[in-house]
């Protein structure tokens, strides 16, 4: 069987007891939840959890305070990353003895980032946690909670969650409701509120939260005098890789229209056009020659004809 195990103080002087209850408080804060809604960019993370307790355990003196802070399999990523161990139990915190805080028959939690994606997944399965004082009555029991958040570059992110079949709270079987806290109290017990499947999503982070669970315990005639906090199950978290940039697009020269072509000398279909050719010069200057021989003949002639008369 696969089991955490965490080793605490047996006990915790008095004057320790505020700073006990403020690290408790820290470690009751959800870790999907508390992803930042602005991203800081980069190559993405992912991260993921079954179980997480924040508790402060007080003795019937109140002497002595002592804190339950529990994970059962925490994952983050980069990379890729899976656990499936299905108990967790604390030391110091039950006259001495051994502790398990929670069993099930089914604990998975699973983060990756590759691919220009970042997912995480957290599923809990038959499953049963305890608090200290009530040895025999379980704090909560769930048939099947999941949650799951997916980040993909350049895609909105996705965060969902589900509680399914029965859930049972200090024995008694209760009804969730989505629009706000739902809350089992038990006389000479305690009380326990109920948030159901929350999720929080940003233009890059996704966060889901199955189930949270504010606890308050004051069981009677038992060596513990109350417990107090918050316990969370299937918790899931991602932020976005940054999008591949597109390389940077080239102006492309476009050919010049209607360019004649460049030479030396104007085609002969040109000067065609306007009346000319290559041979006009020489035939003006041969026309010309021409006009000068008829103007002397005729000069010569007319004195001719001056001389007989």
């Amino acid at each position: 069987m696969n089991s955490n195990t965490f080793r605490l103080p047996a006990r915790v002087p008095a004057r320790k007891a505020a700073a006990a209850t403020a690290a408790a408080a820290l470690a009751a804060v959800p870790l999907a939840l508390a992803t930042p809604a602005h991203a800081t960019g980069g190559g993405g993370k992912a991260n993921a959890v079954v179980l997480r307790t924040g508790l402060d355990v007080s003795l019937l003196d109140k002497t002595v305070h002592v804190p339950l802070k529990a994970t059962l399999n925490e994952v983050r990523a980069p990379g890729s990353a899976e656990k499936t161990a299905l108990s967790v139990r604390v030391d110091g915190v039950d006259g001495g003895r051994p502790f398990q805080v929670l069993r099930a028959d089914a604990a998975t939690a699973r983060a990756t980032v590759e691919d220009g994606r970042a997912a995480a997944y957290s599923n809990l399965a038959r499953a049963r946690v305890h608090v200290p004082g009530l040895p025999l009555l379980s704090l909560v029991e769930v048939e099947k909670v999941t949650s799951e958040a997916v980040c993909a570059a350049g895609r909105k992110p996705v965060a969902t969650s589900n509680v399914l079949g029965h859930v049972r709270v200090l024995g008694k079987k209760v009804t969730l409701a989505a629009g706000g806290p739902t809350r089992v109290e038990v006389p000479g017990v305690g009380e326990v509120a109920l948030d159901l499947s929350k999720t929080q999503t940003t233009s890059r982070t996704a966060a889901a939260t199955a189930l949270r669970l504010t606890v308050s315990v004051n069981p009677l005639d038992l060596n513990v005098a109350e417990v107090t906090g918050e316990v969370t199950l299937a918790e899931a978290a991602c932020e976005a890789p940054d999008a591949p940039k597109k390389p940077a697009e080239q102006p492309s020269k476009a050919p010049a229209k209607n360019v004649a072509p460049q030479s030396g000398q104007a085609p002969e279909e040109n000067l065609a056009e306007t009346g000319g050719s290559a041979a006009t010069p020489y035939l003006a200057g041969g026309a010309g020659l021409l006009l000068a021989v008829g103007a002397a003949a005729i000069v010569v002639t007319r004195r001719r004809s001056g001389s007989r008369s």
